[in-house]
C-alpha cells in the first residue's frame, strides 16, 4: 500500500502543472508575494545605504574615487523610482517578467556601482545576492535562471575591469589578482547556494500551501455533506407520519371504487407512496443530524460505514471492534473528518491488498485505536520515510487500481492532517506478517460522545452484524 488517493476534484477546475516540473499550478509562486511597491521601498532602501557608504568613504574615510559617477549612478536609480511611482505602476499587480525587470535594475545599478569603487575586491559585491534570492524565493525558476547568468556576467566583468580606489596616506593597499578571483568566487557560490536554498523552500512552502487548502476543501465537503444528510433524516423524520395517512386513504378509496379510471388513479397513488417510502428510507440509512440520535455512533456503526461502500469488491474486507473483557464499547461522535479519512485509508487498503483487508477497533478505559491493516506488498522504503508530506504518492494508475482513482499523492496527507485536528496520533509501518498497517489513536474523552440525556443508549440501533 502506498499514499492515499486524493479526494474527488472533479467539481475543481483542472490544475495546469508548471513548465519546471515542480508539480505545482501556474501563478503559485510570486502571486501575492510580491509586488512593484515592494521592490520600490527596497530599493529606496538600498540607494539610501549606497549613497551613506560613498559620501562615507570618500569624507571620512578620505578614499579617491570617482565621487561624481557614484552619485551619478545612485541618482538613476533615484529617478527611475521617481518614475515609478509618477506612473503608478508601483501600485499595479505585477507579472513575473516585470518583477524579473526590476530585479535585473537592481542587479546592474548596483555592479555599475561596484565597478566604480574596486570591483569585486568591494565586499560590498555580496550585495548582488540579495537580488537573485528574492527571485528564486518568489518568481518561476527561469527567471531567477536569468538573473543568475546577469548577475554572474556582472560579476565576472568587475573582476577583469574596474576603476581602482586610492586610499587616504602614503601607504595604498594592492589587491592581489588571485583575492579579486577568490572574491568572485565567494560571490558567486553565495549566489547560487543561497538562491538554491531559497527557491526549494518557496517550492515546499507553496506545495503545503496547496495541499493545506485541498484539506480544507475536502473538509468543508465533509460538513456540507454531514449537513445535507442531517435535512434528509429530518425530512424523512416529518413525512413519514403525513405518507403514511396518504398510503391508507388511498388503499381505502382503491378498495371502495369500482373498476375503472378513477380505481386506477388511487391505486396510483398507493403505488407512488410506497416508493416515496422507500426513498425516505434509503436517505436515513445513514444519517448525520445533530440530534442525540445522529450525532453519535457505536464503534460498531463506524467500521460498518468505513467498510461500507467496499465490502462487495473482490477483496474481502473484514472489521473487529474489541476491548477488555466484559467492557462496554463507548459511544463516539460523529465526525465526518474522521469518517473522511478513514474510509479513505480502506480505500487504499483495498486497491493495494491481495486478497484481504481488515479494519481493527481496540479501545480500553484510556484510548480508541483503529487500524486499517492490507495483506499486499507494503510501504516501499523511499515512501515510508516520506509519508505524511504531501505529493507523495506510487498509487497506480486509474485504469490499474480497483477504485479507478488516480492521485495526486495529498490523499495520505489530508486524511492524516484530519485526523491529527481531531487529536488523533496517525501512524504507519509495515506489519511483521506482510502488507501495511496505518492506524489512528485518540484519548477515549476526545473522541467519546457526550452522555445522552435521559439514559439514551444507541445499542440497540446497530446495524447488522459485519460481513
Amino acid at each position: 500500500m502506498a499514499t492515499l488517493v486524493q479526494p474527488d476534484m472533479r467539481s475543481q477546475p483542472p490544475i495546469e502543472d508548471s513548465p519546471a516540473g515542480d508539480g505545482l499550478p501556474h501563478g503559485l509562486y510570486a502571486q501575492g508575494r510580491l509586488g512593484l511597491g515592494t521592490l520600490v521601498s527596497m530599493r529606496w532602501a538600498l540607494l539610501g545605504g549606497e549613497l551613506l557608504l560613498v559620501l562615507g568613504a570618500a569624507y571620512w574615510r578620505g578614499l579617491q574615487m570617482q565621487l561624481g559617477a557614484c552619485l551619478a549612478v545612485i541618482g538613476v536609480g533615484a529617478a527611475y523610482n521617481l518614475f515609478l511611482i509618477m506612473r503608478r505602476s508601483a501600485r499595479a499587480p505585477a507579472n513575473d517578467r516585470a518583477l524579473a525587470e526590476q530585479l535585473g535594475f537592481n542587479i546592474v545599478q548596483l555592479s555599475l556601482l561596484m565597478f566604480l569603487t574596486g570591483g569585486v575586491a568591494n565586499p560590498f559585491i555580496l550585495l548582488l545576492i540579495t537580488p537573485v534570492t528574492l527571485a528564486a524565493a518568489t518568481l518561476r525558476p527561469r527567471y531567477p535562471l536569468i538573473l543568475g547568468v546577469l548577475a554572474t556576467a556582472c560579476v565576472a566583468l568587475t573582476t577583469v575591469w574596474w576603476v581602482p580606489v586610492q586610499w587616504a596616506g602614503p601607504v595604498h593597499p594592492v589587491v592581489p589578482p588571485s583575492y579579486r578571483w577568490l572574491m568572485a568566487s565567494a560571490t558567486l557560490t553565495g549566489i547560487a547556494a543561497t538562491a538554491g536554498y531559497a527557491w526549494r523552500t518557496a517550492v515546499e512552502a507553496a506545495r503545503m500551501e496547496l495541499a493545506l487548502n485541498v484539506t480544507r476543501t475536502v473538509l468543508a465537503r465533509e460538513q456540507r455533506l454531514s449537513a445535507l444528510g442531517g435535512l434528509a433524516a429530518a425530512a424523512a423524520h416529518e413525512l413519514g407520519t403525513p405518507l403514511a395517512t396518504i398510503t391508507v386513504v388511498a388503499k381505502e378509496l382503491a378498495n371502495q371504487t369500482p373498476d375503472g379510471p378513477l380505481r386506477e388513479d388511487a391505486e396510483l397513488l398507493v403505488s407512488q407512496a410506497a416508493r416515496c417510502r422507500e426513498i425516505l428510507k434509503r436517505l436515513t440509512q445513514t444519517p448525520d443530524t445533530d440530534d442525540v440520535v445522529h450525532s453519535r455512533m457505536t464503534l460498531l456503526q463506524f467500521v460498518n460505514e468505513v467498510i461500507e461502500a467496499h465490502i462487495h469488491t473482490e477483496v474481502r474486507v473484514e472489521a473487529l471492534v474489541a476491548g477488555p473483557p466484559g467492557a462496554r464499547p463507548p459511544e463516539i461522535r460523529r465526525m465526518p473528518e474522521v469518517l473522511h479519512a478513514m474510509t479513505s485509508f480502506v480505500e487504499n487498503a483495498v486497491d493495494f491488498a491481495r486478497s484481504e483487508v481488515l479494519v481493527r477497533v481496540r479501545f480500553d478505559n484510556q484510548t480508541v485505536a483503529v487500524e486499517v491493516r492490507d495483506d499486499g506488498p507494503g510501504f516501499s522504503a523511499d515512501i515510508l520515510t516520506r509519508l505524511g508530506q504531501p505529493y507523495v504518492t506510487s498509487r497506480p494508475g486509474g485504469e490499474s487500481s480497483r477504485s479507478g482513482h488516480v492521485g495526486m499523492g495529498l490523499g495520505f496527507f489530508i486524511a492524516k492532517t484530519l485526523l491529527e485536528r481531531t487529536g488523533a496520533v496517525v501512524d504507519f509501518n509495515n506489519a511483521r506478517g506482510g502488507g501495511a498497517s496505518i492506524s489512528a489513536r485518540w484519548r477515549r474523552d476526545m473522541i467519546e460522545a457526550e452522555p445522552a440525556p435521559g439514559g439514551f443508549e444507541l445499542g440497540a440501533l446497530d446495524p447488522s452484524p459485519l460481513q
